[in-house]
């Protein structure tokens, strides 16, 4: 727009009634929304700035994209590419919707309800548990951070779930072509006066949870809790001068015990005195509740998609920006 129509949209603004004010400010909000995505995509096209095909530098724009997403020509293969090409969200049509998901999903506030936030951004519930779902998996990918100084290392327990699993429909169906599923639905134990499982079992994931005096955090599901397991997974993120604490799990000394790291078991209802006062693990406990409390709203999230609630969780507690990891993924 010249600069003069400008001027004259802005001098005839005043004379809009409040119902056209409301349009008006609607319209100016979804093209705010739209302007700031494609501005991200383009900012990541920036940093990269190397084709995705052959990583030569040398290119010429080349228009847009259905998304109005700018397309570029490679010199060198001579393929075109956009700054969402090796994205995964590259076959997302409104890409300002789907951060605004994403800052739904980062903001301070809980997470809104599915189909309450579908309802908001007028699209299909359906559509946002999809971009949900993709937003998970960009926050699954492997971290590289190593936790060093005093770290505190300990696990906690998620239920395990099958929401979704129509194995009990297929099995009271057609007994004789399906199995029967090996445990109750979890509502069952209370409805059928069944007394319910207690203490570990098969049937409670562990999660462990590592935590620096520097901020640092990183939870992870793993299958169980053998040395071979508690090693494996802590082998990549614990520097070898770290003072690891922990309760007395044999997994968590083998490990020490094998890379000479200095272990402080941590015994039910110590009471720290003197210097010893440094060696806890308060901080991995107020980890596990702040789980607790974000897991709680989605009752029992669907075991195969604990992993990727882990790393929401995780990314909410660190604060990430979510124009970030809009970015990022």
């Amino acid at each position: 727009m010249r600069n003069h129509d400008f001027r004259r949209f802005l001098d005839r603004i005043s004379h809009l009634s409040p119902a056209q004010i409301a349009v008006a400010g609607t319209a100016f909000q979804e093209v705010r929304r739209r302007s700031e995505a494609l501005a991200e995509i383009e900012t990541r096209t920036e940093q990269e700035h190397k084709c995705p095909f052959c990583d030569c530098e040398a290119r010429q724009k080349w228009g847009t994209t259905k998304t109005k997403v700018q397309r570029y020509r490679c010199s060198g293969c001579l393929k075109t590419y956009s700054g969402r090409t090796t994205s995964i969200i590259r076959y997302i049509h409104r890409p300002d919707l789907f951060l605004e998901v994403l800052r739904d999903m980062m903001g301070d506030a809980p997470p809104s309800p599915v189909r309450r936030l579908a309802e908001a951004l007028g699209v299909n519930k359906y559509t946002i548990w999809r971009w949900r779902l993709i937003i998970l998996d960009g926050l699954s990918g492997s971290s590289s951070e190593v936790f060093a100084g005093i770290v505190e290392v300990d696990e906690t327990f998620q239920r395990e779930s099958r929401k979704g699993s129509r194995e009990w429909v297929k099995y009271l169906r057609n007994p004789a072509s399906h199995p029967a599923p090996p445990r109750l639905r979890w509502y069952e134990y209370g409805k059928k006066g069944i007394p319910m499982m207690r203490g570990l079992s098969r049937w409670q994931l562990p999660i462990l949870t590592l935590v620096d005096r520097n901020g640092a955090r990183r939870a992870e599901r793993i299958p169980n809790r053998t040395d071979k397991t508690i090693e494996a997974a802590l082998a990549p993120f614990v520097a070898s001068d770290a003072v690891l604490c922990s309760d007395g799990l044999s997994g968590y000394k083998s490990f020490t015990a094998s890379r000479q790291i200095t272990h402080v078991e941590i015994k039910p209802k110590q009471v720290s005195t003197g210097n010893s006062s440094a060696y806890h693990i308060q901080n991995t406990n107020s980890l596990h509740q702040l789980y607790k409390t974000f897991i709680r709203p989605f009752r029992g999230p669907a075991s195969k998609y604990l992993e990727g609630y882990i790393c929401w969780f995780i990314a909410r507690s660190l604060k990430l920006d979510p124009v970030e990891v809009f970015r990022a993924i």
